[in-house]
């Protein structure tokens, strides 16, 4: 169940809990996420930010897992603590699930809310149901 409005709004998701909600979200393990950065983002370092012992990873680590997930990479500098100008934001064009996010400007604690709801949603499938 989801908390009231006002409890939401003060909820506050760590760098590490959005990455691994992320990457749980695309069903990838640390050693996937390892493989498919050819080896610039290990799992063991991944590890470390998802459980918040390292808090500022580099933007080139940011970088490459906002390229692999498919998300801002400006919302992560800013989850990381890096200053980003207003001006080097810009509108992205946006795939799959971040296209609704984006229509509804969305909160990353909104996002994962939602992401958290439609696995969910999905672990309550059957086998071979197509809806």
């Amino acid at each position: 169940m989801l908390a009231p409005a006002a409890e939401r709004s003060t909820v506050k998701l760590t760098l590490g809990q959005y990455l691994a909600a992320i990457r749980k979200d695309r069903k990838m393990t640390l050693r996937d996420v390892e493989e498919a950065t050819n080896k610039q983002v290990s799992n063991a370092y991944l590890s470390q930010i998802e459980n918040d012992k390292i808090r500022k990873p580099s933007p080139n680590v940011l970088h490459t897992l906002a390229e692999l997930y498919g998300i801002s990479f400006e919302n992560l500098m800013e989850m990381a603590g890096y200053f980003v100008s207003p001006a080097k934001r810009k509108i992205e064009d946006r795939h799959g699930r971040v296209a609704t996010f984006a229509e509804y400007n969305l909160t990353p604690e909104e996002e994962l809310e939602l992401m958290q709801f439609l696995q969910f949603l999905r672990s309550r499938k059957k086998p071979g149901d197509k809806t």
